[in-house]
């Protein structure tokens, strides 16, 4: 009997220490969403975005992404955006979904332009550049033919110096 006493009270121990812990998980990490008004952006890639996702300019968190949908017209990612309200964007401000990190998730940057007005609540971010695939871009690079890479001239004939189908290396006089 006095185990299963000992027994509960460990396990009563074990989550409470659990139930802290993600409270403070939570609470350090600053994990929301901000309330504000609302702007929206068009991407043609918003890979990596999803509600929640923060909002930056010049490295702060200014808002949260709240929304985005398919336009079925365009195939263009409709993304909604919730802004501080104490901050007042230019109407030439431009949107960037850029990675957060080498692996890490993507997050959306503004950055203000030169304009004197300013967007209202519900208005449209007008200069957006959509998510890159650094994967993709790697890869691209990596297996490019720049018309030599196959060792043979550039018009992939073959006919290149030398005779007897060796190849011929610069330098040596073969």
């Amino acid at each position: 009997m006095r185990r299963n006493i000992i027994e509960t009270v460990l396990g009563a121990a074990v989550l409470a220490v659990a139930i802290v812990f993600v409270v403070f998980a939570f609470s350090s990490t600053g994990v929301s969403t901000v309330e504000g008004y609302k702007l929206h952006a068009r991407f043609d890639n918003a890979a990596g975005l999803t509600p929640g996702t923060d909002v930056r300019m010049s490295g702060v968190k200014i808002g949260s992404v709240i929304k985005q949908e398919l336009n079925s017209e365009t195939y263009f990612a409709e993304v909604t955006l919730a802004i501080q309200e104490d901050i007042k964007l230019p109407a030439d401000t431009s949107a960037r979904i850029v990675p957060d990190g080498l692996l890490g998730s993507n997050y959306v940057m503004l950055e203000p332009g030169g304009a004197r007005e300013t967007l209202a609540s519900g208005g449209t971010i007008q200069y957006t550049q959509g998510a890159i695939n650094i994967v993709d871009m790697v890869s691209r690079l990596m297996f490019s033919s720049d018309g030599g890479g196959s060792g043979q001239g550039g018009d992939g004939s073959g006919s290149g110096q030398g005779s007897g189908g060796g190849s011929a290396v610069p330098g040596l006089g073969n």
